[in-house]
């Protein structure tokens, strides 16, 4: 799907620029509420096959892709089904995921990003992982933080790892660096952009 912006920004490889220009363009596309109904579709399409009990997910910020609404759709099909939000270890700068269901109780985490309180954690079976932008091979262009990062080179068995976001995002030359780990799949609006042979 495509979208024209109302301005053009010269690309960069830069990495701490490239993210503020992603995020500007994400944040100024006009059809930004369309592209996202398409994903929320594709998303629900993608997970019917899918044979994993609980996704870690993520609260929506900067524009991102909100996946919770397709989500809980898909939590509603089966009783045993868990959604979780992250949960930012202080010590250990990884993620722990918290059981998360709407009207859970929220408070906000040390970013000022909403998390659940009190409810219980569990290691996920799937991670929806979102993307500032994204390149061949699965590699993920994220904020920087390296919280994703960190968290799946501990976590064991390690969750199948599914990039979510806007097509705009798609950086041909992107390069995984040594401390990367590449996800196993990629969706946007215009369907599976990527996915690792199995």
């Amino acid at each position: 799907m495509s979208g024209e912006l109302p301005f053009s920004l010269e690309p960069t490889r830069d990495k701490r620029s490239l993210r503020k220009q992603l995020q500007a363009e994400r944040q100024a596309m006009l059809d930004r509420h369309q592209r996202a109904v398409h994903l929320q579709e594709v998303l629900r399409v993608w997970l019917v096959g899918r044979p994993e009990c609980s996704i870690g997910a993520y609260w929506p910020i900067k524009g991102e892709f909100d996946a919770l609404p397709a989500l809980f759709r898909w939590s509603e099909a089966e009783p045993d089904r868990r959604i979780g939000l992250p949960v930012i270890d202080r010590d250990t700068r990884q993620l722990r995921f918290h059981v998360w269901y709407p009207g859970c109780p929220m408070e906000e985490d040390a970013y000022g990003i909403p998390k659940p309180k009190d409810t219980e954690a569990f290691e996920p079976d799937l991670l929806l992982v979102p993307c500032v932008g994204f390149g061949p091979g699965g590699v993920r262009l994220g904020y920087g933080g390296g919280f994703y990062d960190r968290t799946l080179a501990v976590l064991q068995p390690r969750p199948y790892t599914v990039g979510v976001g806007y097509a705009h995002g798609y950086l041909p030359w992107l390069h995984p660096e040594p401390h990367d780990v590449p996800l196993n799949a990629v969706l946007t609006e215009d369907g599976l952009a990527w996915q690792r042979p199995d």
